[in-house]
């Protein structure tokens, strides 16, 4: 895989000209592309070096006036540089680092091969959106109820895959798959174990499982916001890294 050549893809395909998705409006404001509705984000800009203070500051002030709780993330090959400090300046809040990683469909196929007692299972009602919720709280050491809401109201939405592993029935690992009809991309976010559980392979297994589908559906491509738990499995998966970015979270 050509690292810059698929990074200069997804800039192209999925920061710059984001897929529709349910529940959410796209907008360009003086350089900034906004995402705005059931999440607030900002993943992409065209600002001159001189303008990113004043957009900084701008952003903030609109979405703490109209839609709390915005994130921005930025990359480390983007340019002019100094976006992360101007964000810093108008009040967002470094999330910390992590590392864009894709696999090539084409080039691997990952075996689904969950330990034994393990079952990976796509979700599709409401118990298992609380199981997974219940699951990444436990990984993430975050209380977000709020996400059982968003998730259940996109149960039916095609661009979204929700998964659970269960031991023993008790769920233990969670992630989901967010697909791009049409984009040569899909993503996997959210990818978490509880911490009695780790080191036996389930996360792997669930990586396979949300894998398998994106192949199922026709990408080629599919991309991780790796933390550093998590780079070092996936690149042995296979993954390679393309960027390093940082999310900036206005609270």
């Amino acid at each position: 895989m050509d690292a810059a050549q698929v990074l200069a893809l997804y800039d192209a395909t999925i920061r710059a000209d984001p897929p529709v998705e349910i529940g959410v409006e796209r907008m360009w404001a003086d350089g900034v592309l906004r995402t705005v509705g059931a999440f607030n984000f900002i993943g992409w800009c065209e600002l001159a070096e001189d303008d990113l203070l004043a957009a900084a500051r701008r952003e903030a002030a609109f979405f703490a006036d109209r839609h709390p709780r915005v994130l921005w993330k930025t990359y480390s090959h983007d340019r002019p540089a100094g976006l992360g400090e101007a964000l810093a300046a108008a009040g967002f809040e470094d999330k910390g680092m992590e590392t864009l990683v894709a696999l090539d469909l084409n080039e691997y196929d990952l075996p689904y091969d969950p330990p034994a007692g393990v079952e990976v299972r796509r979700i599709t009602d409401r118990a298992g959106v609380v199981d997974l919720v219940a699951v990444s709280a436990a990984a993430f050491g975050r209380d977000e109820p709020w996400r059982v809401i968003a998730f259940a109201e996109r149960l039916a939405d095609p661009t979204l895959a929700l998964y659970v592993a269960y031991d023993g029935g008790r769920p233990v690992s969670s992630g989901r798959l967010e697909l791009a009809p049409g984009k040569a991309f899909a993503g996997l976010y959210g990818g978490g174990t509880d911490p009695e559980h780790q080191g036996r392979g389930i996360y792997r297994a669930l990586v396979a499982a949300r894998v398998a589908e994106a192949r199922r559906r026709g990408h080629r491509y599919v991309t991780v916001d790796a933390r550093e738990t998590s780079r070092p499995i996936l690149e042995r998966l296979g993954f390679q890294p393309l960027s390093t970015l940082r999310g900036w979270l206005l609270p």
